[in-house]
């Protein structure tokens, strides 16, 4: 049976990131049976514990392991769920395949861009959303086609972004 390798929750961290949420990741690992073959597992925790995986964090999770950082960055970089950079709090994602784009994907993305202010992989001074383009969806049939998180819109149009944008606007504003 692996064990995690004991070492200082900041030892080597940046000073930015809350001492408290590295406290979490070590805890949740500490608690896991075995760290063998855990890799991917851990880093989904590490992502939702601190909403990317900067530097940082991914080579905290490989002193943990005991594996090099390089193998751990290779994982983050693989994956596409992975992120190094903070998002917002919403993930507004554009389907940009064949279908979404021949009626009128693009057009959806420019018009995001314009309403939220951003370019894609950026996030709104808000901290709301984060804008993201995607190869595929797989819902081609209702193409055009955007999700916000786990949500999918089918068939929209420039004229719908403001009601699906403040959607989540009014939701913030209630809590």
């Amino acid at each position: 049976m692996t064990k995690p390798a004991e070492i200082s929750v900041t030892e080597g961290t940046d000073k930015n990131l809350p001492k408290e949420k590295f406290e979490e990741l070590e805890k949740f690992i500490d608690g896991l049976e075995t760290t063998k073959g855990t890799l991917i597992q851990i880093l989904h925790k590490a992502q939702d514990i601190f909403g990317y995986l900067p530097r940082d964090v991914q080579l905290y999770v490989a002193r943990k392991l005991g594996i090099p950082g390089a193998e751990v960055f290779g994982v983050v970089s693989f994956y596409s769920y992975f992120t190094t950079k903070p998002r917002g709090k919403h993930t507004i994602s554009i389907c940009m395949g064949t279908a979404c784009f021949v009626r009128g994907a693009d057009k959806i993305a420019e018009r995001l861009k314009e309403k939220l202010e951003i370019e894609a992989n950026e996030i709104t001074e808000d901290g709301l959303f984060t804008l993201k383009d995607v190869r595929c969806i797989g819902a081609c049939g209702l193409a055009p086609v955007l999700m916000v998180d786990d949500k999918v819109y089918g068939r929209v149009k420039e004229e719908d972004l403001d009601n699906i944008i403040n959607t989540y606007r009014n939701q913030e504003v209630k809590q």
